[in-house]
């Protein structure tokens, strides 16, 4: 029977080329978007799940107190000393560590110098996550202060290969590190990402303020793996107070969240998680199934709309005794072949586009075909595909009446047929509808926020990291780079113009109140030439300046602190900034720092002479930016040798800040036009039957003087009424479903009806070119041919 069924399976694909081509087509781009969101959707929920004991591991957060006790805001870093009292004052702790931010650090082989990813960590780091080790004892790997541990594609960059224990680098060109482990490469998808591990021990010797006992410096992250029989809502209960006991004034309590799920729930409001990149997840989610039942819904149109040609077949077929289980398994047999062609053609679509994928979401996503999960999986999807796709078409095939349709009595079964068909149609386009609608807005929302005000000269404005010797030989760097002539102007920061981060309390002014205190101001260190280099506007007095010695003890503030602050005539007014008494000599206008789409903080700018970070250059316009860079490369190498020159363009940095936004407004651009595109697909091939049914009845109006025009529009107007009705369901849904998206954005644009209604046009257009190619080709056929067999 099955051997049978087969044959007839692929014989009817064989004798119906054109349906079953657009169904194979349909279902293959229906596949192959679906398959790859869920590939990106499973990169995304594995994210720090790595390792078997993943489900253990906790990160230390802190909830900040206002004045009245109330949660105001709640952060994953903590000071140095939570980590230490939580592992010997709570026996549930089994292991902990701290670690601070990461980034590009210098590391050498002793010819080559590389900037990798390297972190600091305490020991006990080995014990919280599951790295899996090349070479060297895990328990022994980070106990010596110069110890390191590399990743084997660090190893390979250093010496070419992983056989390296033992070997020898040399750490920011100041101290030798024995290699004492190999690890294997850290998955993108881990939070905690480094390129070489060093221990906790060797960052206190590099920096005086990392050993002094700190409860309130919140400058480093903690983990902490628990005993597996924990409850975690006692545990938390049980350390809320801790902070005060420590530390009494410090306003502030902590609280331990699952580690794996904090990258996609990593937005708190009142302590309590509310969501976050989770949003984005399930909405990838949603789009990968909406687009395969859209392909799906293409095919039981197609099955239903050839019943009339496949009832007489069913009718011989149960009229010598075929039962109608038998039936059922040949149409879902001819469902699953063709979803099986789909997914080998899913399959060539997904390595022919993965590479495109990865590259647009910076990410590596990839295909183990040797994975039996991944097999299983794909499995499970083509045959959950083929029987959702063949299921009605199989069961309102196989109840047809012998008897009826062997009389043509049964093979139309109008009515219910026809309207269960256009819901369909209904469907698919709403879902199409409220996908090129929500890809518009989220356009307009990037147009928006791009298009808002910097506050500071992009243009021909470049940073680079100040390492090594720029600290120390800042001012000889300087003299030179100007003497060159590849910058007119040059200032060192303690952080880049695109990236915040650096905030404190505890300001004080004249008027202020012990609740203004435990205000969050931002704050840049800086010295000479900062509003000259940067372009950030002046509103009133001066920035720091060589002619006054004074400027040691001054600050500048923007103004929305003058603001906050109810300052009036702030310019040479005492305030209290990081406990010493400053003086306000300038106030610069308000730019952006943080994200575009979000409010800054008011902002403070101090006079710090020895808290550098970034070196910040304009170029000189008059010369070409290749030549000014080779300069900048060149001269700087002369003065700090031992690392590579990278320098960035601050509009590009401020284009990164974008990337979310541009990347989830190209998805949905994309996939939404794959929505459209299979719609239409669809649309196209009801028109074909349609017109192949109506053939006759063409002819003879055709006969009796009706027109091109008048023929096109009986055909069309059917499919355009559904159309239409999906435009009208799926509007006031998408614009539901988008303001509350555009609400997630302090900064953000209104929904433009007028954009909508284009919308709609083009969608109607769409479909009217869609079907009108079908229903033309009908119209203008020769009568004689319909006829001619009457």
């Amino acid at each position: 029977m099955f051997k049978l069924n087969l044959k007839i399976t692929l014989r009817n694909l064989w004798r119906n080329k054109t349906s079953s081509l657009i169904n194979i087509s349909g279902l293959a781009i229906g596949l192959a978007s679906c398959l790859m969101l869920m590939l990106y959707v499973s990169y995304e929920r594995s994210y720090d799940n790595h390792g078997k004991d993943a489900g253990q591991v906790y990160k230390v957060m802190t909830n900040f107190l206002d004045i009245n006790k109330r949660i105001e805001s709640t952060g994953g870093l903590t000071g140095n000393m939570i980590g230490p009292a939580l592992k010997e004052d709570y026996p549930a702790v089994k292991a902990m560590s701290r670690y601070e931010w990461g980034g590009p650090k210098l590391i050498a082989n002793g010819t080559k110098s590389f900037k990798k990813s390297g972190r600091f960590a305490d020991a006990d780091i080995l014990n919280v996550f599951d790295y899996t080790f090349v070479s060297g004892n895990q328990k022994t790997a980070l106990n010596e202060p110069n110890n390191v541990i590399v990743t084997e594609s660090t190893a390979k960059l250093l010496f070419g290969t992983t056989d390296v224990l033992n070997k020898t680098v040399r750490f920011e060109n100041k101290i030798s590190l024995k290699i004492t482990g190999v690890v294997k490469d850290i998955p993108g998808n881990s939070s905690v990402y480094f390129d070489f591990l060093m221990p906790w021990s060797l960052y206190q010797t590099q920096f005086d303020w990392v050993k002094e006992p700190a409860w309130t410096n919140f400058n480093w992250s903690t983990v902490v793996k628990l005993d597996p029989s924990t409850d975690i809502a006692q545990f938390n209960k049980e350390i809320k107070g801790l902070m005060e006991k420590k530390r009494p004034d410090s306003r502030a309590f902590v609280f331990v969240y699952p580690f794996n799920k904090l990258h996609l729930n990593g937005t708190f409001v009142n302590g309590k998680s509310i969501g976050g990149k989770i949003e984005e997840v399930r909405l990838f989610m949603g789009l990968g199934i909406g687009i395969l039942l859209i392909a799906c819904v293409n095919f039981m149109n197609m099955a239903t709309a050839k019943s009339e040609r496949r009832a007489k077949e069913v009718g011989i077929k149960k009229t010598i005794g075929a039962t109608r289980g038998s039936l059922i398994s040949q149409f879902l047999m001819e469902s699953l072949v063709l979803t099986f062609c789909s997914a080998i053609m899913a399959i060539v679509i997904i390595e022919l586009a993965l590479p495109l994928f990865n590259n647009l979401l910076g990410i590596e996503l990839g295909v183990s075909y040797s994975n039996a999960q991944l097999w299983a999986g794909l499995i499970s999807v083509v045959l959950l595909t083929g029987l959702i796709a063949g299921s009605y078409p199989a069961f309102y095939l196989s109840s047809f009446n012998p008897v009826q349709i062997l009389r043509k009595k049964g093979g139309k079964s109008q009515g219910q047929l026809i309207s269960l068909r256009q819901l369909l149609v209904i469907g698919q386009f709403s879902f199409a509808v409220i996908l090129i609608i929500a890809t518009t807005v989220i356009y307009e929302q990037i147009q928006y926020i791009k298009n808002r005000p910097v506050g500071y000269k992009v243009d021909e404005l470049v940073e680079m990291e100040q390492d090594g010797d720029l600290f120390d030989k800042f001012e000889v760097l300087k003299a030179k780079l100007l003497q060159s002539g590849a910058i007119i102007s040059m200032a060192q920061s303690s952080t880049s113009m695109t990236k915040d981060g650096s905030n404190f309390t505890g300001m004080e002014w004249k008027g202020s109140t012990d609740a203004d205190k435990l205000f969050t101001f931002n704050q840049i260190a800086t010295t000479y030439d900062f509003i000259k280099t940067t372009g950030v506007k002046l509103l009133e007095g001066r920035e720091f300046s060589t002619q006054f010695a004074s400027d040691t003890a001054a600050v500048m503030v923007s103004r929305s602190a003058v603001k906050r602050m109810n300052l009036v005539n702030p310019v040479g007014q005492i305030v209290v900034f990081h406990g010493e008494k400053r003086t306000i000599v300038g106030v610069f206008d308000d730019f952006i720092w943080g994200s575009p789409a979000q409010v800054d903080r008011p902002m403070v700018i101090g006079f710090f002479q020895g808290w550098g970070g970034t070196v910040i250059m304009r170029l000189n316009p008059a010369n070409a930016p290749v030549a000014n860079l080779a300069l900048i490369e060149k001269i700087t190498k002369e003065v700090n040798p031992a690392y590579p020159v990278e320098v960035n363009y601050v509009d590009r940095l401020y284009a990164g800040k974008l990337n979310a936004q541009r990347i989830l407004g190209v998805l949905a651009n994309l996939f939404g036009g794959l929505a459209i595109f299979i719609s239409c697909l669809g649309l196209f091939g009801l028109a074909a039957f349609s017109a192949e049914q109506r053939t006759k009845e063409i002819g003879v109006r055709k006969v009796l003087g009706a027109s091109v025009g008048s023929l096109m529009q009986l055909l069309s107007l059917s499919f355009l009424k559904m159309v239409m009705i999906a435009i009208l369901i799926g509007i006031p849904i998408a614009n539901y479903i988008m303001n509350g998206w555009l609400r997630n954005f302090e900064i953000h644009t209104t929904i433009n009806w007028l954009i909508i209604f284009l919308v709609a046009a083009s969608t109607l257009g769409i479909a009217l070119i869609t079907v009108s190619l079908q229903t033309y080709k009908a119209a203008k056929t020769n009568p004689v041919q319909a006829l001619k067999y009457e």
